[in-house]
């Protein structure tokens, strides 16, 4: 039998809630998605006032953060320099910032994406939801 280690779904919960706490205080909306390994949606919010676009934006950074196991903004300088996003071949993968792996035991068990602010704020908001439920 071969078991995976992911993100439980209290902890998705956790990392949701830690980003929309955050931009509330600032009177922001975001979309935050939560992924397994396997790239599969544990959780999802949209906040009120936050475009359609950046919910499905969210999602596949979540999506590309656990597929290619690294930040979505590296995807980025990747796609910026010689590689061709159509060599994935897979729509869903995006090089927009705000995409972040979640990484327990040298494992990538899931992943954040967080839409609708600055990249790099969305970057950032994602990497301080991960430490504050996982203390990295």
């Amino acid at each position: 039998m071969y078991t995976i280690d992911k993100v439980s779904s209290d902890e998705a919960l956790r990392l949701i809630n830690y980003c929309v706490e955050h931009v509330k205080k600032n009177n922001k909306s975001i979309a935050v998605s939560v992924c397994g390994p396997e790239c599969e949606l544990i959780a999802f919010v949209r906040m009120d006032g936050t475009s359609v676009a950046a919910s499905k934006i969210a999602q596949n950074k979540a999506y590309t953060s656990a597929s290619d196991r690294s930040e979505t903004s590296k995807m980025g300088e990747r796609m910026r320099g010689k590689d061709n996003p159509a060599f994935w071949g897979d729509e869903r993968i995006t090089g927009f910032g705000g995409g972040v792996p979640i990484i327990q035991n040298n494992k990538v068990i899931g992943a954040i994406g967080v839409s609708g602010l600055p990249e790099a704020d969305d970057e950032q908001l994602a990497k301080d939801a991960v430490k504050s439920v996982f203390g990295y």
